[in-house]
């Protein structure tokens, strides 16, 4: 049987509503689980344990003021381009920050994810990091999960001669609302046939009608319209490694 991508047969489907998930939906994105040939993956709080950006923020004392704007964001309260903005306002890390931050606060990789993205990789399936955070903070992730720099997306701090903030760079995808959707449309021009991203915030969950699929994470954190929104929703990456495994043995 000819394989039709979930976001066609959902559109085209006249009893399923995106507002409802119904077992139907959940079995169709399965269907591009079992086919994947990249994987998209969100990365605070769902790769990692932690919002880095918060983590970040207090590294540099500025933890609960930034902690507001992060939550407002994940939630869907607010455009994520305000909420970047403003937190970055507040924070204004120097590079030097930055580098001691990496030595002195490592990101804890939530579980399961390694076993997974390593069986991806033996595989041969693509794995990317899609983020809002910045690359300087994932890159050192990305290389102990050996993920090629090149497949990381995230926003880029900028910073003047002496090293003190300077901005970042707004022309960055992941740096505004709907970006994350950007980067699954620009992958499929690459010739991936099924795509699938994976996250745990409403900018994820931008991605469900131009990835192929889009499956929610709630390890480590539950975010109601994520849950309540994704075709499959999961807490354990094991589920999605198990499931894999048995469907192409």
């Amino acid at each position: 049987m000819r394989f039709i991508p979930l976001r066609l047969r959902i559109r085209n489907h006249p009893n399923v509503n995106m507002n409802i998930i119904t077992k139907e939906t959940e079995e169709l994105v399965k269907n591009v689980w079992k086919n994947v040939d990249a994987v998209c993956f969100d990365v605070d709080s769902t790769v990692i344990t932690e919002e880095g950006i918060d983590c970040l923020a207090e590294f540099c004392k500025k933890g609960n003021e930034v902690a507001e704007w992060t939550k407002r964001a994940m939630g869907g309260g607010i455009p994520y381009e305000i909420a970047l903005a403003e937190r970055l306002k507040i924070i204004k890390p120097a590079r030097q920050q930055i580098e001691t931050f990496l030595q002195c606060k490592p990101a804890t990789l939530t579980q399961g994810i390694q076993e997974l993205i390593e069986y991806l990789n033996k595989k041969k399936i693509h794995v990317y990091l899609v983020s809002g955070g910045f690359k300087s903070l994932i890159a050192p992730i990305a290389l102990k999960l050996n993920i090629p720099s090149e497949r990381i997306y995230a926003n880029r701090l900028k910073f003047y001669y002496d090293g003190e903030f300077a901005g970042y760079d707004t022309e960055q995808p992941t740096s505004r609302s709907g970006g994350k959707a950007i980067v699954a449309d620009n992958l499929k021009k690459q010739g991936y046939k099924n795509i699938v991203f994976i996250g745990d915030g409403v900018t994820d969950l931008e991605t469900t009608n131009h990835a192929h699929a889009f499956i929610g994470f709630g390890g480590n954190v539950v975010r109601e319209a994520v849950k309540n929104q994704s075709g499959w929703f999961v807490t354990d990456f094991n589920v999605l490694k198990r499931f894999h495994e048995k469907e192409n043995a």
